[in-house]
């Protein structure tokens, strides 16, 4: 699937196209059973429901019409049967027509509005989790995005790559709470990182200057509850050269290794504090270095992925996943991974998601995969 932001898409298509007639062919049910059956079981009393239906679906003028022959039909029987109740059934319709006019009206002014706040929200998306580059320095990266709220486009989890002085630098966090109340927070430390990536030496530096941002952003917030509103951050850094990769994990989900088809969880050796917790579990912050050779697979993730439940409350097995993947490019393994996620849901997240899949480049492994 073209481009790296990923969202569930409502079943439309042939299926959507079917439900859009259903004011219509409801209508001519209705009409062929009140001209087929006796006049006593009065099916005809049923044709208000048409234009009330079509108000989900139609636009105003067409709902109109509907209503004018559902009216010109009750008008017709008439002619058949002289006691079927014509002059209510037809107030009725005339009334439930107008009544249903509005309410398309007002539902096509509402879709409207909703449109364009989905464009303010897409121009947002492309500020906050703006496209990665799929290749820096000799590192593939790739990128995939799963909002929780159907209405958000983007949420909590974060992501972000930059190309330094001093390697490949990646972030992958998650603020706590989802959809568009933990954007402003997200949107403060990838602003942050995106400065201080290509000024501070070591990762301690950045998740130090990431912990100042959040705590800004929090403070101009007192109304509530400071140590409530924190974030799990994970950086990871690869010299230009590869060899070995630089983690430092803020309280977010451990990422995993593929080296010749053995997964990994890169554990940290020393746990380290969210960002906004540093004044109540200290600033210690633990740097890990791991080797990365070439071909080698590193995915890193937030808790929405490995807290996603089936029908039975299991959590999907992740590295178990993993190590059934084989030999796999990353934007193969992101497709798969958002393809699995939601058969393994039943299409229903409660979380946002956020992955990145990030490979050291192996030319003979990637002609041999192409």
């Amino acid at each position: 699937m073209p481009g790296r932001l990923r969202r569930r898409r409502p079943p439309y298509g042939g299926q959507w196209e079917a439900a859009r007639l259903s004011p219509l062919i409801l209508t001519v049910l209705i009409a062929g059973l009140a001209f087929s059956t006796p006049r006593e079981i009065a099916f005809s009393r049923l044709l208000p429901a048409a234009p009330a239906l079509a108000a989900a679906m139609w636009p105003v003028l067409p709902t109109i019409l509907l209503g004018a022959f559902c009216l010109l039909v009750m008008i017709s029987l008439s002619f058949f049967y002289t006691d079927l109740g014509t002059p209510y059934t037809a107030a009725a319709i005339i009334a439930v027509t107008l009544a249903a006019a509005y309410a398309s009206h007002v539902r096509l002014q509402r879709e409207e509005a909703l449109f364009h706040i989905r464009l303010v929200a897409d121009a947002a998306q492309k500020v906050l989790l703006r496209p990665l580059p799929g290749r820096i320095e000799g590192v593939e990266i790739e990128s995939l995005y799963l909002a929780a709220q159907e209405e958000a486009r983007i949420g909590g989890d974060f992501y972000e790559a930059a190309d330094t002085p001093y390697g490949v630098r990646l972030l992958i966090g998650d603020v706590r709470g989802k959809g568009l109340s933990a954007v402003g927070a997200a949107s403060a430390v990838i602003n942050s990182f995106r400065e201080t990536a290509y000024d501070e030496p070591d990762l301690r530096g950045i998740i130090r200057r990431l912990e100042i941002s959040i705590t800004r952003y929090s403070a101009s917030f007192p109304g509530q509850d400071l140590p409530e509103r924190f974030a799990t951050a994970l950086l990871a850094e690869i010299p230009h050269g590869g060899g070995h990769v630089r983690l430092l994990n803020c309280g977010h989900p451990a990422p995993l290794l593929v080296h010749r088809g053995e997964v990994r969880v890169l554990e940290p050796t020393t746990a380290s504090p969210p960002l906004n917790l540093a004044t109540l579990l200290g600033n210690q912050y633990c740097v890990d270095s791991v080797a990365f050779a070439p071909g080698d697979q590193l995915l890193l993730y937030t808790d929405g992925v490995t807290e996603t439940r089936d029908r039975t409350g299991e959590f999907f097995p992740l590295p178990d996943w993993m190590r059934r993947q084989g030999p796999t490019l990353p934007r193969e393994v992101l497709d798969r991974l958002h393809r699995d996620l939601l058969h393994y849901s039943g299409g229903r997240l409660d979380d946002d998601i956020a992955a990145l899949a990030v490979q050291c480049s192996n030319t003979r492994a990637r002609k041999h995969l192409a």
